[in-house]
Protein backbone atom coordinates (compact mmCIF):
# COMPACT_ATOMS: atom_id res chain seq x y z
CA UNK A 1 0.00 0.00 0.00
CA UNK A 2 1.24 3.47 -1.15
CA UNK A 3 1.72 5.87 1.62
CA UNK A 4 0.01 9.32 0.97
CA UNK A 5 2.04 12.20 -0.41
CA UNK A 6 2.05 15.08 1.36
CA UNK A 7 4.74 17.73 -0.13
CA UNK A 8 6.34 17.78 -3.50
CA UNK A 9 9.40 20.20 -4.37
CA UNK A 10 8.44 21.73 -7.73
CA UNK A 11 10.74 21.52 -10.78
CA UNK A 12 11.97 25.28 -10.17
CA UNK A 13 12.63 24.59 -6.72
CA UNK A 14 14.62 21.18 -6.83
CA UNK A 15 16.86 22.94 -9.61
CA UNK A 16 17.56 25.52 -7.10
CA UNK A 17 18.97 23.59 -4.56
CA UNK A 18 22.52 22.77 -3.47
CA UNK A 19 22.56 19.29 -4.15
CA UNK A 20 21.56 20.00 -7.51
CA UNK A 21 23.90 22.77 -8.34
CA UNK A 22 26.36 19.96 -7.06
CA UNK A 23 25.34 16.85 -8.73
CA UNK A 24 25.61 19.36 -11.91
CA UNK A 25 29.57 19.81 -11.10
CA UNK A 26 29.91 15.80 -10.99
CA UNK A 27 27.58 15.79 -14.74
CA UNK A 28 30.01 18.13 -16.04
CA UNK A 29 32.83 16.40 -15.28
CA UNK A 30 31.65 13.41 -16.56
CA UNK A 31 31.28 11.48 -13.16
CA UNK A 32 27.53 10.66 -12.54
CA UNK A 33 24.80 11.52 -14.92
CA UNK A 34 22.36 13.84 -12.94
CA UNK A 35 18.56 13.63 -14.23
CA UNK A 36 17.64 14.47 -10.92
CA UNK A 37 16.98 11.47 -9.74
CA UNK A 38 18.17 11.50 -5.87
CA UNK A 39 18.53 8.22 -5.17
CA UNK A 40 20.35 7.73 -8.18
CA UNK A 41 23.01 10.22 -6.71
CA UNK A 42 22.60 8.50 -3.14
CA UNK A 43 23.61 4.76 -5.20
CA UNK A 44 26.82 6.52 -7.20
CA UNK A 45 28.20 7.79 -3.75
CA UNK A 46 27.68 4.59 -1.83
CA UNK A 47 29.74 2.88 -5.03
CA UNK A 48 32.17 5.26 -5.19
CA UNK A 49 32.83 7.46 -1.52
CA UNK A 50 36.24 8.18 -2.29
CA UNK A 51 35.27 9.85 -5.38
CA UNK A 52 32.17 11.22 -3.59
CA UNK A 53 34.06 13.02 -0.85
CA UNK A 54 36.80 14.47 -2.49
CA UNK A 55 34.11 16.26 -4.93
CA UNK A 56 32.08 17.33 -2.28
CA UNK A 57 35.46 18.60 -0.57
CA UNK A 58 36.67 20.65 -3.36
CA UNK A 59 32.47 22.09 -4.21
CA UNK A 60 32.36 23.44 -0.86
CA UNK A 61 35.71 24.66 -0.70
CA UNK A 62 36.53 23.24 2.71
CA UNK A 63 39.30 24.98 4.39
CA UNK A 64 42.15 22.66 4.75
CA UNK A 65 45.02 20.45 2.95
CA UNK A 66 43.31 16.90 1.86
CA UNK A 67 47.25 15.41 1.50
CA UNK A 68 47.86 12.41 -0.93
CA UNK A 69 45.48 9.64 0.62
CA UNK A 70 41.90 10.45 -0.36
CA UNK A 71 41.06 6.77 2.14
CA UNK A 72 43.26 4.32 3.17
CA UNK A 73 42.05 1.01 3.71
CA UNK A 74 38.74 1.38 2.27
CA UNK A 75 37.59 -2.26 2.19
CA UNK A 76 37.87 -2.37 6.28
CA UNK A 77 35.20 -0.65 8.30
CA UNK A 78 37.41 -0.45 11.52
CA UNK A 79 41.31 0.12 9.63
CA UNK A 80 39.64 2.53 7.05
CA UNK A 81 40.61 5.92 7.63
CA UNK A 82 39.42 8.64 5.27
CA UNK A 83 42.49 11.42 4.58
CA UNK A 84 44.89 10.38 6.73
CA UNK A 85 47.32 13.10 5.66
CA UNK A 86 44.92 15.25 5.59
CA UNK A 87 45.02 18.68 8.05
CA UNK A 88 42.59 21.36 8.66
CA UNK A 89 41.09 23.26 11.75
CA UNK A 90 37.18 22.74 12.18
CA UNK A 91 37.08 25.89 13.64
CA UNK A 92 38.88 27.77 11.28
CA UNK A 93 36.09 26.60 8.90
CA UNK A 94 33.09 27.66 11.05
CA UNK A 95 35.00 31.24 11.49
CA UNK A 96 35.49 32.21 7.69
CA UNK A 97 34.53 35.55 6.99
CA UNK A 98 34.06 37.09 9.78
CA UNK A 99 32.01 40.13 9.23
CA UNK A 100 28.89 42.06 10.48
CA UNK A 101 26.50 39.31 9.32
CA UNK A 102 25.17 37.27 11.93
CA UNK A 103 26.10 34.30 13.26
CA UNK A 104 24.24 33.33 16.17
CA UNK A 105 20.62 34.47 17.72
CA UNK A 106 19.82 33.20 21.31
CA UNK A 107 16.68 33.43 23.14
CA UNK A 108 16.05 32.31 26.81
CA UNK A 109 12.75 31.43 28.17
CA UNK A 110 12.38 34.42 30.39
CA UNK A 111 11.97 36.09 26.80
CA UNK A 112 15.56 37.51 26.84
CA UNK A 113 17.18 37.49 23.38
CA UNK A 114 20.62 38.15 22.24
CA UNK A 115 22.73 38.44 18.53
CA UNK A 116 26.37 37.94 18.15
CA UNK A 117 27.85 38.79 14.15
CA UNK A 118 30.38 36.65 12.74
CA UNK A 119 32.84 39.46 13.75
CA UNK A 120 32.15 39.26 17.14
CA UNK A 121 32.23 35.41 17.48
CA UNK A 122 35.14 35.20 16.25
CA UNK A 123 36.86 38.01 18.38
CA UNK A 124 35.28 36.51 21.50
CA UNK A 125 36.94 33.02 20.17
CA UNK A 126 40.16 33.81 19.47
CA UNK A 127 40.70 35.68 22.97
CA UNK A 128 39.10 32.28 24.83
CA UNK A 129 41.60 31.10 23.19
CA UNK A 130 43.86 32.98 23.83
CA UNK A 131 42.82 32.62 27.78
CA UNK A 132 42.81 28.74 27.52
CA UNK A 133 46.16 29.05 26.54
CA UNK A 134 47.63 30.84 29.10
CA UNK A 135 46.11 28.09 31.51
CA UNK A 136 48.22 25.42 29.54
CA UNK A 137 45.51 24.02 27.58
CA UNK A 138 47.23 22.61 23.94
CA UNK A 139 46.27 20.17 21.56
CA UNK A 140 45.10 17.07 23.12
CA UNK A 141 43.38 18.57 26.10
CA UNK A 142 40.42 18.45 27.11
CA UNK A 143 38.48 21.10 27.98
CA UNK A 144 34.64 20.42 29.56
CA UNK A 145 31.45 22.42 29.75
CA UNK A 146 28.68 21.88 31.90
CA UNK A 147 26.53 24.57 30.53
CA UNK A 148 22.85 25.24 29.22
CA UNK A 149 22.26 26.27 25.61
CA UNK A 150 23.85 29.60 25.04
CA UNK A 151 26.47 31.68 23.06
CA UNK A 152 29.20 30.71 25.72
CA UNK A 153 28.89 27.43 24.97
CA UNK A 154 29.95 27.68 21.30
CA UNK A 155 32.34 30.35 21.84
CA UNK A 156 34.21 27.48 24.18
CA UNK A 157 33.67 24.52 21.89
CA UNK A 158 35.34 27.15 18.82
CA UNK A 159 38.08 28.28 21.33
CA UNK A 160 38.88 24.30 22.30
CA UNK A 161 39.47 23.61 18.32
CA UNK A 162 41.33 26.55 17.96
CA UNK A 163 44.03 25.37 19.98
CA UNK A 164 43.16 21.63 19.19
CA UNK A 165 42.04 20.57 22.33
CA UNK A 166 39.17 17.72 22.79
CA UNK A 167 35.54 19.46 23.84
CA UNK A 168 33.04 17.85 25.64
CA UNK A 169 29.92 19.32 27.26
CA UNK A 170 26.62 18.39 29.40
CA UNK A 171 23.44 19.33 29.59
CA UNK A 172 22.47 21.32 33.02
CA UNK A 173 19.98 19.04 34.08
CA UNK A 174 22.40 16.21 34.96
CA UNK A 175 23.24 16.28 38.52
CA UNK A 176 26.88 15.94 40.13
CA UNK A 177 27.20 12.08 39.56
CA UNK A 178 25.78 12.14 36.12
CA UNK A 179 28.40 14.88 35.11
CA UNK A 180 30.87 12.77 37.15
CA UNK A 181 30.12 9.51 35.15
CA UNK A 182 30.99 11.68 31.84
CA UNK A 183 33.58 14.10 32.77
CA UNK A 184 35.43 12.05 35.34
CA UNK A 185 36.71 9.46 33.20
CA UNK A 186 37.88 12.50 30.43
CA UNK A 187 40.14 14.29 32.83
CA UNK A 188 39.40 17.58 31.77
CA UNK A 189 42.29 20.93 32.20
CA UNK A 190 39.64 23.26 32.20
CA UNK A 191 36.08 23.16 33.29
CA UNK A 192 33.27 25.88 32.68
CA UNK A 193 30.11 25.76 34.35
CA UNK A 194 27.32 27.91 35.04
CA UNK A 195 25.89 29.36 38.92
CA UNK A 196 22.73 28.37 38.07
CA UNK A 197 19.43 28.32 35.36
CA UNK A 198 16.09 28.72 34.91
CA UNK A 199 13.67 26.23 33.82
CA UNK A 200 9.43 26.46 33.28
CA UNK A 201 9.91 29.43 35.68
CA UNK A 202 12.02 27.77 38.44
CA UNK A 203 15.30 28.97 39.55
CA UNK A 204 17.42 25.81 39.97
CA UNK A 205 21.01 27.16 41.60
CA UNK A 206 23.83 24.89 40.14
CA UNK A 207 26.58 26.82 42.43
CA UNK A 208 27.34 23.42 44.87
CA UNK A 209 27.27 21.22 42.29
CA UNK A 210 29.92 23.35 41.05
CA UNK A 211 32.70 23.42 43.42
CA UNK A 212 31.63 19.89 44.38
CA UNK A 213 32.42 18.90 40.67
CA UNK A 214 35.91 21.17 40.63
CA UNK A 215 36.89 19.20 44.22
CA UNK A 216 36.29 15.52 42.96
CA UNK A 217 38.15 16.01 39.18
CA UNK A 218 41.74 16.90 40.77
CA UNK A 219 42.39 17.20 36.78
CA UNK A 220 40.42 20.64 36.31
CA UNK A 221 43.28 23.77 37.06
CA UNK A 222 40.49 26.11 35.87
CA UNK A 223 37.16 27.20 35.96
CA UNK A 224 35.12 29.30 33.79
CA UNK A 225 31.53 30.56 35.60
CA UNK A 226 28.56 32.12 33.34
CA UNK A 227 26.79 34.49 35.63
CA UNK A 228 23.61 33.20 33.92
CA UNK A 229 21.26 34.36 37.04
CA UNK A 230 23.70 36.54 39.06
CA UNK A 231 25.26 39.58 37.15
CA UNK A 232 27.30 40.13 40.06
CA UNK A 233 28.09 36.75 40.74
CA UNK A 234 31.75 36.74 42.77
CA UNK A 235 33.96 34.33 41.67
CA UNK A 236 35.80 32.06 44.66
CA UNK A 237 38.91 29.54 44.72
CA UNK A 238 39.84 28.47 40.88
CA UNK A 239 37.00 30.60 38.86
CA UNK A 240 37.08 33.10 36.33
CA UNK A 241 33.90 34.86 34.90
CA UNK A 242 33.50 34.31 31.51
CA UNK A 243 33.28 37.85 30.50
CA UNK A 244 36.55 38.65 32.71
CA UNK A 245 38.42 35.77 30.81
CA UNK A 246 37.69 37.66 27.79
CA UNK A 247 38.80 40.99 28.89
CA UNK A 248 42.05 40.02 30.00
CA UNK A 249 43.30 37.58 27.36
CA UNK A 250 46.11 38.15 24.31
CA UNK A 251 43.79 36.54 21.75
CA UNK A 252 45.61 33.95 19.82
CA UNK A 253 46.26 34.96 15.81
CA UNK A 254 46.30 31.40 14.23
CA UNK A 255 44.43 28.43 14.08
CA UNK A 256 46.02 25.05 15.21
CA UNK A 257 45.89 23.21 12.21
CA UNK A 258 45.38 19.50 13.39
CA UNK A 259 45.23 16.04 11.56
CA UNK A 260 41.94 15.49 9.73
CA UNK A 261 41.32 12.26 12.07
CA UNK A 262 42.56 14.47 15.03
CA UNK A 263 39.81 14.25 17.74
CA UNK A 264 37.28 16.98 18.71
CA UNK A 265 34.16 16.48 19.97
CA UNK A 266 34.35 13.24 23.43
CA UNK A 267 30.19 12.53 23.70
CA UNK A 268 28.64 9.97 25.68
CA UNK A 269 26.35 6.66 25.36
CA UNK A 270 23.28 7.06 27.17
CA UNK A 271 24.30 5.06 30.42
CA UNK A 272 21.13 2.46 30.64
CA UNK A 273 23.65 -0.51 30.28
CA UNK A 274 26.10 0.84 33.18
CA UNK A 275 28.39 3.93 33.18
CA UNK A 276 28.10 6.38 29.89
CA UNK A 277 30.71 5.31 27.38
CA UNK A 278 33.01 7.83 26.02
CA UNK A 279 32.71 8.31 21.87
CA UNK A 280 35.32 10.20 20.50
CA UNK A 281 34.99 12.15 17.25
CA UNK A 282 37.61 13.66 15.11
CA UNK A 283 37.29 17.01 13.57
CA UNK A 284 37.57 16.38 9.77
CA UNK A 285 35.07 13.68 9.81
CA UNK A 286 32.54 15.51 12.07
CA UNK A 287 33.17 18.79 9.49
CA UNK A 288 32.65 17.52 6.59
CA UNK A 289 29.98 15.40 7.10
CA UNK A 290 28.23 17.98 8.99
CA UNK A 291 28.54 20.24 5.92
CA UNK A 292 27.40 17.45 3.44
CA UNK A 293 24.39 17.43 5.67
CA UNK A 294 23.58 20.78 6.00
CA UNK A 295 24.01 21.59 2.30
CA UNK A 296 22.99 18.93 0.15
CA UNK A 297 20.41 17.46 2.73
CA UNK A 298 18.81 20.50 4.17
CA UNK A 299 19.62 23.06 1.62
CA UNK A 300 21.47 25.45 4.25
CA UNK A 301 23.18 28.17 3.04
CA UNK A 302 24.39 31.89 3.33
CA UNK A 303 22.24 33.49 5.76
CA UNK A 304 19.53 30.71 6.57
CA UNK A 305 18.29 30.88 9.75
CA UNK A 306 18.36 27.79 11.44
CA UNK A 307 16.98 25.91 14.84
CA UNK A 308 16.85 23.08 16.55
CA UNK A 309 15.40 22.98 19.73
CA UNK A 310 18.37 20.71 21.97
CA UNK A 311 20.19 21.01 25.01
CA UNK A 312 24.29 20.79 25.09
CA UNK A 313 23.80 17.31 26.36
CA UNK A 314 22.53 15.99 22.46
CA UNK A 315 24.60 15.38 19.59
CA UNK A 316 21.97 17.68 17.87
CA UNK A 317 23.71 20.73 19.40
CA UNK A 318 26.98 19.81 18.11
CA UNK A 319 25.24 19.42 14.48
CA UNK A 320 23.42 22.72 14.99
CA UNK A 321 26.89 24.51 15.65
CA UNK A 322 28.05 23.19 11.88
CA UNK A 323 25.93 25.19 10.04
CA UNK A 324 28.41 27.93 10.79
CA UNK A 325 30.41 26.41 7.95
CA UNK A 326 28.12 27.35 5.41
CA UNK A 327 27.55 30.53 6.97
CA UNK A 328 24.24 29.66 7.98
CA UNK A 329 22.73 31.92 11.42
CA UNK A 330 22.36 29.20 14.27
CA UNK A 331 19.56 30.17 16.68
CA UNK A 332 19.52 28.73 20.18
CA UNK A 333 16.80 28.49 22.71
CA UNK A 334 17.54 27.84 26.51
CA UNK A 335 14.38 26.92 28.45
CA UNK A 336 11.13 25.18 28.73
CA UNK A 337 9.80 25.06 25.09
CA UNK A 338 6.27 25.15 26.13
CA UNK A 339 6.94 28.03 29.05
CA UNK A 340 4.53 29.90 29.30
CA UNK A 341 2.52 27.54 26.77
CA UNK A 342 3.07 25.32 23.38
CA UNK A 343 3.15 28.72 21.51
CA UNK A 344 6.26 29.51 22.51
CA UNK A 345 8.82 28.24 19.96
CA UNK A 346 6.65 28.77 17.19
CA UNK A 347 5.70 32.28 17.92
CA UNK A 348 9.86 32.51 18.47
CA UNK A 349 9.88 30.81 14.71
CA UNK A 350 7.65 33.16 13.53
CA UNK A 351 9.91 36.17 14.83
CA UNK A 352 12.74 35.44 13.82
CA UNK A 353 11.98 34.35 10.20
CA UNK A 354 13.77 30.50 10.69
CA UNK A 355 13.70 28.84 7.73
CA UNK A 356 14.87 25.73 9.07
CA UNK A 357 12.50 24.56 12.53
CA UNK A 358 13.97 21.18 14.38
CA UNK A 359 12.70 19.47 16.96
CA UNK A 360 11.95 16.00 18.51
CA UNK A 361 9.08 13.95 17.37
CA UNK A 362 7.91 14.06 20.81
CA UNK A 363 7.76 17.61 20.71
CA UNK A 364 5.16 17.46 17.42
CA UNK A 365 3.09 14.73 19.01
CA UNK A 366 3.21 17.20 22.53
CA UNK A 367 2.27 20.05 20.49
CA UNK A 368 -0.38 18.35 18.74
CA UNK A 369 -2.02 16.99 22.17
CA UNK A 370 -2.01 20.49 23.17
CA UNK A 371 -4.71 21.67 20.41
CA UNK A 372 -2.62 24.31 19.55
CA UNK A 373 -2.41 24.84 15.97
CA UNK A 374 0.53 27.22 15.00
CA UNK A 375 -0.92 27.76 11.28
CA UNK A 376 -3.89 29.42 13.16
CA UNK A 377 -1.25 31.68 15.70
CA UNK A 378 1.75 32.41 13.78
CA UNK A 379 2.86 33.89 10.46
CA UNK A 380 5.66 30.93 9.24
CA UNK A 381 5.57 31.90 5.71
CA UNK A 382 9.04 32.43 5.73
CA UNK A 383 9.69 28.93 7.27
CA UNK A 384 11.11 26.31 4.65
CA UNK A 385 11.76 22.64 6.43
CA UNK A 386 10.81 21.22 9.82
CA UNK A 387 13.57 18.43 10.95
CA UNK A 388 11.97 15.58 13.13
CA UNK A 389 14.21 13.17 15.02
CA UNK A 390 14.86 11.68 18.53
CA UNK A 391 12.27 9.14 17.93
CA UNK A 392 9.66 7.58 14.87
CA UNK A 393 7.85 10.68 13.94
CA UNK A 394 4.08 8.62 13.73
CA UNK A 395 1.92 9.43 10.87
CA UNK A 396 0.07 11.24 12.87
CA UNK A 397 2.24 13.74 13.56
CA UNK A 398 3.59 13.90 9.64
CA UNK A 399 -0.21 14.88 9.23
CA UNK A 400 -0.36 17.73 12.52
CA UNK A 401 2.85 18.92 10.27
CA UNK A 402 0.37 19.52 7.67
CA UNK A 403 -2.76 20.20 8.57
CA UNK A 404 -1.41 22.38 11.46
CA UNK A 405 1.38 24.06 11.23
CA UNK A 406 2.34 24.64 7.24
CA UNK A 407 1.08 22.66 4.21
CA UNK A 408 3.79 23.88 1.96
CA UNK A 409 6.96 22.79 3.78
CA UNK A 410 9.78 20.22 3.49
CA UNK A 411 9.19 17.96 6.48
CA UNK A 412 12.38 15.99 7.01
CA UNK A 413 12.42 13.06 9.69
CA UNK A 414 16.05 12.19 10.24
CA UNK A 415 17.80 9.72 12.14
CA UNK A 416 21.03 8.81 13.64
CA UNK A 417 22.80 8.97 16.78
CA UNK A 418 25.81 10.07 19.41
CA UNK A 419 28.11 7.24 17.84
CA UNK A 420 28.30 8.98 14.54
CA UNK A 421 26.81 12.50 15.20
CA UNK A 422 25.42 13.00 12.15
CA UNK A 423 23.04 10.56 10.54
CA UNK A 424 22.19 8.16 8.61
CA UNK A 425 18.97 8.29 7.03
CA UNK A 426 17.65 11.97 6.72
CA UNK A 427 15.56 14.89 4.38
CA UNK A 428 16.26 15.44 0.45
CA UNK A 429 15.04 19.17 -0.72
CA UNK A 430 14.73 17.64 -4.00
CA UNK A 431 12.12 14.05 -2.98
CA UNK A 432 9.04 14.55 -2.16
CA UNK A 433 7.31 13.33 1.25
CA UNK A 434 5.27 10.45 1.92
CA UNK A 435 3.98 10.18 5.01
CA UNK A 436 5.33 8.34 7.81
CA UNK A 437 8.43 7.87 5.88
CA UNK A 438 12.22 9.23 5.87
CA UNK A 439 13.15 10.50 2.73
CA UNK A 440 16.89 9.05 2.00
CA UNK A 441 20.02 7.66 2.88
CA UNK A 442 23.12 9.20 3.77
CA UNK A 443 25.31 10.54 1.03
CA UNK A 444 28.43 8.93 0.70
CA UNK A 445 27.47 6.34 3.18
CA UNK A 446 26.72 2.55 2.55
CA UNK A 447 23.07 2.65 4.68
CA UNK A 448 20.84 -0.40 4.53
CA UNK A 449 18.66 -2.25 6.83
CA UNK A 450 19.77 -6.08 7.22
CA UNK A 451 18.19 -9.29 7.92
CA UNK A 452 19.06 -11.38 10.98
CA UNK A 453 21.24 -13.04 8.33
CA UNK A 454 23.25 -9.75 7.67
CA UNK A 455 21.38 -9.58 4.35
CA UNK A 456 19.46 -6.58 3.02
CA UNK A 457 16.00 -5.81 2.81
CA UNK A 458 13.28 -3.41 1.83
CA UNK A 459 9.74 -3.08 3.17
CA UNK A 460 10.32 -5.58 6.33
CA UNK A 461 11.45 -4.90 9.49
CA UNK A 462 15.05 -5.14 9.86
CA UNK A 463 18.47 -3.30 11.29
Amino acid sequence: MMSSLLWEPSQKQSNHTAVANFAKRLADKGLHDWQGDFHALWQWSADHPETFWDQFWDWHGLNGDKGDIICKNPDQMTGGQFYPNGVLNYAENLLADADDSLAIIAWREEGERQSVTRAELKQRVMAMAGWLKAQGVSKGDRVAAYTPNVPEAVILLLASATLGAVFSSCSTDFGLNGVLDRFGQIEPKVLMVVDGYRYNGKVIDRRDINRQLSALMPSVVASLVIPFLDPDYQTQDQETRFDEALAMAEPVADFAQTSFNDPLYILYSSGTTGAPKCIVHGGGGSLIQHVKEHRLHSDHGEGDRVFYFTTCGWMMWNWLVSALAVKSVIVLYEGNPFAPGPERLWRMAAAEKLDTFGTSAKFIDATRKSGYRPHDDVDLSHLKRICSTGSPLTEDGFSFVYDAIKPDIHLASISGGTDLVSCFVLGAPTLPVYKGEIQSRGLGMAVAVWDEDGKPMVDQQGE
